[in-house]
């Protein structure tokens, strides 16, 4: 395999302690030595001004595929990862048919393979069907390949069969994601309940459908011992109660996305279904909370929950629209500009956010640099400024709330396994 050299980069690499500005020297796919010159690689990237941080790993992707492929497919789910910064992804199960049996894992990982893009990491079915009746096949689904156990937007109601969840996940090491909402005070709703809610005529999601169903989760994992992690935090309760579990000890980490620490429900004003997602976009206090959250560390991951849709799913009136946005493309550049050019985070802050936090979650061997490592590598220029435009997108989908946005901040070139897989 061609070797390569990243120069003059300044590398952030959280799960080392590194933060320098060094040479990084790939041979074989792997990370082999850093500080030395050029010797007469078979390429040389001029990293001067960027920063070179291990490959970005988003939790919460949907790919649609098997079942969905008119709003995504994994191969140009995959390509959109890459495209923005994205060497590695864990794909959510509510596809069609699920991902419950050791040939849907299988499926998914081999158009992964086909499609040579980036790492997907299939996260199966916590029951049957996505049925919340039965628990799946949690051993052979592990043995597979799956990283992790989820419903996701079906949440396990039966705390029965959530506490039986947690104690057979023990024995695999893998975490329970939970979409954390409480469906009895949610059904036919639209968006966050409040303020806005009652001034627009429309049905509110109340913070607390999504409260309760993180109390009940963190007091299963206390009681089990489990590993819990809560998807898309985005109220300020919810941050609260993740802190105060931490304290305690509970085994539980929790997740932000980009549109929960950018948007409010203000945006929906503008009867505009890219701003109607699932939690809902909530008050400029929850947001605040998301960000002090990020901040101490009660989120310790961020993911997208990248959710495309075709455009005629989404041109219907508010009310019928299906809840999700595309994230992938734009992650880097919203949190660059809400969080890095405000000063809430650091960019090795950030970067372990995105890097091996989310690893240590999926027991990836991940989001590190150290020599030896996979050459999986985001090359970020954390000053550019482009504008969204979802026509060029990657992605199937044009379901962004952004599109017309400047940001800053951009990945320029994404290395996956040694290879360079997307670059400007």
């Amino acid at each position: 395999m061609a070797s390569l050299l990243i120069k003059n980069g300044r590398v952030i690499d959280p799960a080392n302690g590194v933060d320098r500005v060094t040479n990084v020297l790939i041979e074989n796919g792997r990370v082999t030595s850093y500080d030395l010159n050029s010797r007469g690689e078979d390429k040389v990237i001029d990293a001067t001004g960027k920063l070179v941080v291990p490959g970005l790993i988003d939790p919460h992707v949907h790919l649609r595929e098997p079942g969905f492929e008119e709003d995504e497919t994994i191969a140009t789910g995959t390509a959109a990862a890459v495209a923005g910064g994205f060497t590695s992804i864990a794909c959510m199960p509510n596809t069609n048919p699920p991902i419950d049996s050791r040939a849907s894992v299988e499926f998914i990982l081999h158009q992964a393979q086909r499609a040579d893009n980036c790492n997907v990491y299939p996260v199966a079915c916590i029951s049957q069907g996505r049925a919340g009746e039965s628990l799946a096949e949690m051993g052979q689904l592990s043995e597979a390949g799956a990283v992790a156990f989820s419903d996701d937007g079906a949440p396990v109601s039966n705390a029965e069969l959530m506490r039986r969840a947690f104690e057979y996940s023990i024995m695999f090491d893998k975490a329970i994601m939970n979409h954390p909402e409480d469906k009895s005070l949610t059904h036919g709703c639209v968006m966050h309940e409040g303020l806005v809610s009652v001034e627009l005529g429309l049905a509110g999601i109340p913070a607390a459908a999504e409260e309760i169903m993180i109390a009940r989760d963190i007091t299963l994992a206390e009681l089990t011992g489990g590993r819990l992690h809560e998807q898309h935090v985005s109220s300020k309760g919810s941050v609260d109660l993740i802190r105060r579990a931490k304290a305690r000890g509970v085994r539980v980490t929790a997740e932000v996305t980009p549109h929960h620490i950018s948007l409010t429900d203000e945006c929906l004003r503008t009867f505009d279904s890219c701003y109607k997602m699932n939690p809902p976009l909530r008050s400029q206090e929850d947001v605040d909370a998301c960000i002090e959250g990020l901040k101490d560390g009660t989120l310790d991951i961020i993911g997208t929950d990248h959710a495309p849709h075709a455009p005629e799913k989404k041109m219907v009136e508010l009310d019928r629209a299906p809840f999700g946005i595309v994230g992938l493309e734009t992650a880097l550049g919203v949190l660059c500009t809400k969080l890095i050019v405000p000063g809430h985070l650091t960019w090795s802050q950030l970067i372990e956010k995105m890097t091996i936090n989310p690893a240590r979650l999926l027991n990836l061997k991940k989001g590190s640099l150290e020599v030896g490592a996979d050459a999986d590598i985001t090359i970020i220029d954390p000053n550019m400024q482009w504008t969204v435009d979802a026509s060029q997108f990657k992605t199937k989908s044009r379901n962004t709330p952004y599109n017309g946005w400047t940001l800053t901040g951009k990945a320029v070139y994404t290395i996956v396994g040694g290879r360079i897989r997307f670059s400007i």
